[in-house]
């Protein structure tokens, strides 16, 4: 059967408290996938942002970030009072997210909850019962809090090294700041699997999205810094980034540590392994951000200020994907292959053997003429999914509105339009979507919303990504009804599942009759801490 979703961040779902999270509003969202007859809910990464705040940047490839953890539930389970919260400054702009009053103000609510966690439990039992990736990142972030915040390459020789007697000194002397850690981590996985578990239950689709590579201030490269290439004083020997081209005469250069893969095909590829199995506990399907580096990847050496000396490397290839076949269990990966930009016969081979589908984007269409293997008639497999934007895509809106002359005429011809219809552009491209033979269609919200102003990301530059925000109640009745109509013109209506029954409260489970009633729209319990005590 043929699908649709949305694309939208957690951190763009509107709500109290300065940014979206893994409250109502995530469940709400989800309802209205199901009563439009969305079955994807497609998201980008959920690891804590560094510097820069962009979800490729992340503290973590395992951890959740602090910033989506509900308040909201944690006042109701009675570890917070609104009154606190009401005192601190986690930003004004409903339509932004300000990431640095989260950064003070989200650690300071989450502190607060701490505080009145340990009154009645024991926090030493947090630790040991997550994933052995996320006890790492708890230990690194709290050294990098006694170390004021600074890259693990400058913290005490030893520390910075990962030496196994220096760490546990550490963590028997910080053991309660280790605690808050996970803590948080505790609290993030109750709250995702809450969500995950009522889409699941609502048949709607989780797509996660994961970069490929680690971010050099992070737990897995200060813990596993044999499988990237460092040299023996604790420097990147090359690092990632891609040529110049068309667009950028000095390429760009990302910075990333790059893989040792000789290194993880030694442990059998455990470290991907484990990685890929965690996303497919938290996601249904994930995306992988520039899929083509498996292939082959654009190394540059460590020092260089521009991206123009690189080198083309080979990548671990089909032997990375056969491995977690055989880990997993799963013939069939549920892996989405970011191919975007210049590809090569050799990465086609590759998504083929692996069975992955790729990525068709309408915004890429029009700009070379009937050749260009973006327009729909040129798509050449149903095993792809066919967007009208990304997150480093403008809105459909402003992108129409400031294209070229040429290109917007160019549109006008290829779809019978003429400039009568300009007001009409995003309903109608995003229909153009969803006629193509692609088996997925997902659109951003802002498409749907028909908004100028909601980029989420522009490439290249920094100040004001990753900060847009739905205000409340921003789908409409009609606007619902519209998304609804479209999604089953062309067959990907989804019949969503009932919403689950609401679990009973205490008093119900003891015999004793409710005194109120319960609202329907709650029909999923709220997530709780009752598995922490």
């Amino acid at each position: 059967m043929k699908k649709a979703g949305i694309l939208l961040p957690v951190f763009s779902l509107p709500g109290k408290y300065g940014i979206g999270t893994l409250g109502q509003n995530a469940i709400d969202f989800i309802d209205l996938l199901c009563d439009t007859g969305n079955s994807i809910w497609q998201i980008l990464p959920m690891g804590p942002t560094g510097f820069g705040d962009s979800p490729y940047q992340s503290f973590s490839a395992f951890a959740g970030n602090p910033y989506f953890i509900d308040l909201e539930t944690l006042v109701s389970d009675g570890l917070l009072d609104e009154k606190d919260l009401a005192a601190i400054d986690f930003g004004k702009d409903p339509k932004h997210v300000d990431y640095g009053k989260q950064y003070t103000g989200k650690k300071e609510a989450l502190l607060l909850a701490y505080k009145a966690y340990k009154k009645e439990n024991d926090p030493s039992s947090l630790l040991p019962a997550l994933e052995p990736e996320i006890r790492e990142y708890c230990v690194y972030m709290a050294v990098k809090d006694s170390e004021d915040g600074a890259n693990w390459r400058d913290w005490p020789d030893k520390l910075r090294d990962h030496d196994e007697n220096a760490i546990r000194d550490f963590s028997d002397k910080h053991a309660d700041e280790i605690g808050f850690y996970a803590f948080v981590q505790t609290l993030f996985k109750e709250q995702w699997d809450k969500i995950h578990s009522y889409a699941t239950a609502r048949g709607i689709e989780i797509l996660g999205d994961i970069p490929i590579y680690c971010a050099i201030d992070s737990s897995d490269v200060w813990a596993h810094r044999a499988l990237f290439k460092f040299d023996t004083k604790g420097y990147p020997t090359e690092v990632a980034g891609v040529p110049p081209d068309a667009f950028s005469t000095t390429g760009q250069l990302w910075g990333n540590p790059l893989y040792d893969w000789k290194a993880h095909e030694k442990t059998s590829y455990a470290w991907w392994c484990q990685r890929i199995t965690h996303c497919l506990s938290m996601f249904d399907t994930v995306r992988i951000d520039h899929f083509r580096g498996f292939e082959s990847y654009y190394a540059l050496p460590y020092g260089e200020e521009t991206a123009v000396n690189g080198k083309w490397e080979k990548g671990p290839g089909i032997a990375l994907f056969d491995a977690l076949r055989k880990y997993t269990g799963r013939e069939q990966l549920p892996i989405v292959a970011e191919d975007l930009g210049v590809i090569t016969d050799e990465v086609r081979r590759l998504m083929a053997d692996a069975g992955f589908p790729g990525m068709k984007i309408l915004q890429f269409a029009f700009d070379a003429g009937p050749g260009n293997a973006y327009l729909p008639h040129s798509f050449t497999t149903t095993n792809c999914i066919c967007y009208t934007g990304t997150h480093d895509n403008d809105t459909l809106r402003h992108w129409f509105d400031t294209m070229p002359d040429w290109q917007r005429n160019y549109m006008y011809q290829y779809m019978s339009r003429s400039d009568n219809d300009r007001r009409f552009m995003p309903e109608l491209l995003i229909k153009l979507a969803m006629g193509t033979i692609a088996d997925t269609v997902i659109i951003p919200a802002q498409d749907y919303l028909d908004i100028s102003d909601g980029r989420i990301n522009a490439p290249g530059t920094t100040g004001s990504n990753w900060t847009f925000r739905l205000e409340a109640n921003a789908f409409s009745q009609h606007e619902k009804e519209v998304m609804a109509f479209i999604v089953g013109t062309f067959g990907r209506y989804q019949q969503a599942k009932p919403k689950p029954e609401p679990e009973p409260t205490e008093e119900e489970a003891s015999g004793e009759e409710e005194t109120t009633s319960t609202d329907p729209s709650e029909a999923v319990e709220k997530p709780s801490v009752s598995a922490l005590e």
